[in-house]
């Protein structure tokens, strides 16, 4: 299904690329929000999602290595205390409805110690709009491997 295809769907979807441009655009540095979205992206099955933002790191420089090790970054040595914190919200962020309670106090004082109040804005919207977009991209069966990077860049308005 193309939720684009209708006049309402191309509104909407719109209108929620922007609110995703405005994050991109925020502070909080541009590869952690690509390891969120990725990683977050892989937690949800999400195919279209994965091979979107794992393209986009990379076309942006992020290295082979940190895009496989994402999956296991609390087992691996390739990213910041930042970006742990990160994964760490956007996991726990993700996982609530697996009796999970939240985000931890521990995670909490890890994001407030690495980012000011615009970049943990920024991470948090962006947490809720990548799971928005999981669920779209699985709700409509949208499938990974066509994505090439850039090809939303007109989208805006």
């Amino acid at each position: 299904m193309n939720l684009n295809a209708s006049e309402l769907g191309a509104k909407i979807g719109k209108r929620f690329y922007n609110v995703s441009l405005a994050i991109e655009q925020s502070t909080l540095p541009k590869a952690t929000q690509d390891l969120v979205m990725l990683r977050v992206s892989q937690i949800n099955g999400c195919g279209f999602c994965v091979d979107y933002h794992s393209k986009d790191a990379a076309a942006a420089g992020e290295t082979a290595v940190r895009l496989s090790l994402v999956a296991a970054w609390r087992e691996s040595t390739v990213f910041t205390e930042a970006e742990r914190a990160a994964l760490a919200l956007g996991e726990e962020g993700t996982r609530l409805a697996d009796a999970h309670l939240g985000v931890s106090d521990e995670t909490w004082a890890q994001v407030r110690k690495h980012y000011d109040e615009d970049q943990i804005a920024a991470l948090v919207y962006l947490v809720a709009m990548i799971n928005a977009a999981n669920r779209l991209g699985v709700i409509a069966r949208t499938k990974g491997g066509s994505y090439e990077p850039g090809m939303f860049a007109g989208m805006s308005s």
